[in-house]
């Protein structure tokens, strides 16, 4: 667990020297703080549509950081010729696996922090109200969202070649899954076989991340709060997905050349 650590600790640590955070962080802010000066018609609801607005920022922005920073793990370790050295010494494959995904998901966590605290802050200067745990229950599912994503973009890494091709696919499936995914079912029945069995197994292999982007709506419309088990149901769904990626991930990586 150590050696997982350390690697996490170092992935952390690279996410806060480069730029991608700052600067999206800051045209986030800076988009939201123009919108939320508006006043169109004197409309009191003009606060839902600055909050769905500021909520999409902070899923596109978490996305982009979670898809670019993992996609360059594996392949920056191999350019600098620092990943035999990693290997020499007593640390396994499956290890540096765990150690990159925990690096990633933990300085995506720390990045979702950020985002969240502004968007309360930007919220309760509008509404006076702060319901904390809507936001956390939020927070919560749109990290372990993140978590999926993670996983699926390290075993990307170790299958395409350039970290910007890895970085495109993985972008166009989740997007693809938040757009379409909610529909597939629909799609199933109004298509004959085997264009109907097929959609279905898809709809059944892919992980529902839209179920957590609708999370927005919890926020948005000041929805009541979603039962526990729920959220702990659907979190446990998530990880699972996750864990089947990175487990995916250390086969390939268990046989592919490291030179």
């Amino acid at each position: 667990m150590n050696n997982i650590f350390a690697v996490a600790g170092v992935v952390i640590k690279e996410l806060y020297r480069r730029k991608e955070f700052y600067v999206l962080f800051i045209i986030t802010i800076v988009i939201c703080l123009v919108m939320a000066s508006v006043n169109i018609f004197n409309d009191a609801q003009i606060i839902r549509y600055l909050k769905e607005l500021c909520l999409l920022l902070i899923w596109v922005s978490s996305l982009v950081i979670a898809i670019t920073t993992t996609a360059r793990q594996i392949p920056a370790e191999r350019e600098q010729r620092t990943l035999l050295p990693l290997l020499a010494k007593p640390l396994s494959r499956p290890q540096l696996i765990f150690g990159k995904f925990l690096g990633c998901w933990l300085a995506c966590g720390l990045v979702l922090i950020c985002f969240y605290v502004f968007f309360g802050a930007l919220a309760a200067s509008r509404e006076h109200a702060w319901p904390l745990l809507n936001y956390f229950q939020a927070a919560f599912l749109h990290w372990v969202t993140l978590g999926v994503v993670i996983a699926l973009t390290l075993l990307g890494s170790l299958v395409f070649a350039a970290p910007s091709s890895n970085s495109t696919i993985c972008f166009v499936i989740v997007m693809a899954i938040l757009c379409v995914g909610r529909y597939l079912d629909a799609i199933a029945l109004s298509r004959p076989e085997p264009v109907r069995s097929l959609v279905w197994s898809v709809y059944y292999a892919i992980p529902h991340l839209e179920w957590d982007f609708e999370m927005r709506n919890l926020i948005v419309h000041d929805w009541p709060l979603i039962e526990w088990r729920f959220v702990a149901f659907d979190a446990l769904y998530l990880l699972a997905y996750a864990a089947v990626f990175l487990v995916a991930a250390c086969l390939v990586f268990r046989r592919k050349a490291v030179n």
